[in-house]
């Protein structure tokens, strides 16, 4: 047990009823998504079915996040569905399909070992915002079919938005008792919060909600076929009553060369989709995230389902949610999860297809309108440019482009507009006054005739190189402007110097050397001080102008103004040396 609880852990009664009735929940959401998204994905619906009971059980075993579910995915099943295209029959597609499975395993595992997952962190918060935003609204837009009883239209080539408005427009009469249904689900699942909120109940209003739904349907008879095989309200259809079984896949060299590509896109694309869901739902409980520990769980489950004839999984956006939002605690509501979907393919297959679709698209409803967290949301859009473009263009390409696509979109937009704010260096002047202070040059007051000092903060790394130069050619022509024969550079508030901007300094110190310019290094923090001695600076620039911050009662930076004014020839008493400071 100590893969799923900490030590200090108590897993009470409470806690096990709060976990059970959430994972109850997900059950009855991971059915019928399973096997839709097994037929997305161009396969056996057993197989999605068989994803939601093995690769979810495995994954909750391992991993980190409390509340992530795993499983199948319609992103993944959109990658396995290309992947799968061109086989000539259902046993090819099928048995490469359980070795894409292995092989996404272990480019999961792998990434883990080497500690690859460490790299989400750097996932801004905003995109995950975006993210969030963008795929909750897909989710309800994915529903208005199911929920007013007509049939989606539009085509792959149809954007979400023009696919929406075709079934709107162009797919028929409504149904006006799925829409009923579907409405009357969503308002008893809020009014069964309302009242657990009010009484502080086990959170049952989306299971139970979802269950009355299936019984007045029964009731009246609209999930009853009639002789011609139709049902009034569509329902789920009938489970196969079997559980998956151990097998090994055949292995041809043939597949692992054509699935290669393919495995590289949905191992990193479940990557990013769990630990994005995970971190979502973490930032409102505020668990910790191991995010290599969740990876590796990714990948064993992953490896594992291959051999159990499963459709690859990933971290589910809506599954995950629900889970939260019905209560769940730990871990274990994901293996309850997946032993009550187990229990429900043995036994009670028969009796799912009752499950009436709109009544599901109405609980969706709820979970996407959940799924965006508004107050954060607007916060983050309020803050600044940079966070309000990170947020709507996630969620635009959510919507526009895809899913799968939007966090890679969303990070790669993060680091252009991040580089050139890192390269931004900044420098100010500062001037020695009368009263012998140390502080920022005002504009338009005098400076000293005989010593310039420069105050340079940022990153130095390669693409803060060019603004370097400037800053440093203008130094020069300062210098050579004015005659002055000595310059100090603090460089206390720079960071992280790379070989590109220690070569244009060598240049810059070389050539005033060549004019007699004397230029002192001050404020150099020890990291800096090793990247200058590795490049063996000492072998040509004398140790004593470069002035290392030691912590001592005076700073580097005034040390080196009184050693400058000393080689100038105009130091004063010890004691109006002491009266500098720096402001």
């Amino acid at each position: 047990m100590s893969l799923l609880f900490n030590r200090r852990f108590s897993y009470t009664w409470d806690i096990a009823r709060s976990d059970l009735v959430a994972g109850a929940t997900v059950a009855a959401i991971a059915i019928p998504q399973a096997m839709a998204y097994a037929l997305i994905a161009g396969v056996d619906p057993r197989f999605g079915l068989y994803s939601a009971i093995v690769v979810t059980l495995v994954a909750s075993i391992f991993g980190s996040s409390s509340h992530l579910i795993n499983g199948p995915t319609n992103a993944i099943s959109l990658v396995v569905f290309a992947a799968l295209i061109g086989y000539e029959t259902r046993f090819d597609a099928f048995e490469a399909m359980f070795l894409l499975g292995i092989m996404v395993g272990v480019v999961q595992i792998l990434i883990a070992v080497f500690k690859f997952g460490d790299l989400t962190r750097y996932i801004s918060e905003s995109v995950v915002l975006g993210f969030m935003a963008g795929a909750g609204l897909l989710v309800a837009i994915g529903q208005v079919g199911n929920f007013l009883g007509v049939t989606k239209t539009g085509g792959s080539g149809h954007s979400v938005l023009a696919g929406l408005w075709e079934t709107l427009t162009q797919s028929g009469p409504f149904n006006l008792y799925a829409v009923g249904l579907g409405l009357g689900t969503l308002l008893t699942a809020l009014a069964l919060r309302r009242v657990i909120e009010k009484y502080r109940l086990p959170q049952m209003d989306m299971l139970v909600a979802l269950i009355i739904a299936a019984l007045v349907a029964t009731y009246f008879g609209w999930s009853i076929p009639k002789p011609d095989g139709k049902t009034i309200i569509s329902v789920v259809g009938t489970v196969p009553a079997a559980l998956p079984s151990f097998h090994i896949p055949e292995i041809r060299f043939e597949s692992i060369h054509r699935l290669f590509g393919s495995t590289i896109a949905i191992s990193f694309l479940g990557l990013l989709e769990a630990l994005a869901v995970a971190k979502s739902i973490a930032t409102h409980t505020r668990q910790p995230l191991d995010y290599n520990r969740q990876c590796l769980a990714e990948g064993i489950g992953n490896l594992v389902g291959g051999f159990f004839r499963c459709l690859p999984g990933s971290g589910s956006l809506t599954r995950s949610a629900i889970n939260y939002q019905s209560g769940a605690v730990s871990r274990m509501s994901g293996i309850y999860s997946s032993v009550i979907v187990g229990v429900v393919v043995l036994a009670l297959g028969p009796y799912a297809r009752f499950i009436p679709k709109p009544a599901l698209a109405g609980l969706l409803f709820i979970t996407a309108a959940r799924l965006i967290d508004w107050k954060r949301l607007t916060y983050a859009i309020r803050a600044t440019r940079f966070d309000a473009v990170l947020v709507f263009v996630t969620a635009l390409s959510a919507i526009f482009i895809s899913v799968e696509d939007s966090i890679l979109i969303g990070v790669a937009i993060s680091l252009l507009l991040f580089i050139p704010r890192a390269a931004k260096l900044g420098i100010r002047e500062l001037i020695v006054t009368p009263e012998r202070v140390v502080r920022e040059r005002r504009a338009g007051e005098p400076r000293s005739p005989s010593l310039i000092i420069y105050d340079l903060e940022g990153e130095l790394f390669f693409g803060a190189a060019p603004e370097l130069d400037r800053y440093l050619d203008e130094i020069k022509e300062e210098t050579i402007r004015t005659g002055i024969k000595y310059v100090i550079l603090r460089l206390r508030r720079v960071r992280n110097p790379d070989v590109v901007v220690i070569e244009h300094l060598e240049r810059f110190l070389r050539e005033a050397e060549k004019r007699a310019v004397t230029v002192l290094l001050a404020g150099v923090r020890p990291n800096f001080a090793k990247v200058l001695r590795n490049v063996q600076f000492n072998k040509w620039l004398p140790t004593e102008r470069i002035y290392t911050e030691t912590g001592a009662s005076y700073s580097a930076t005034l040390n080196a103004v009184r050693d400058a004014y000393k080689l100038l020839g105009q130091s004063k008493t010890a004691e109006k040396d002491a009266a500098y400071y720096l402001v």
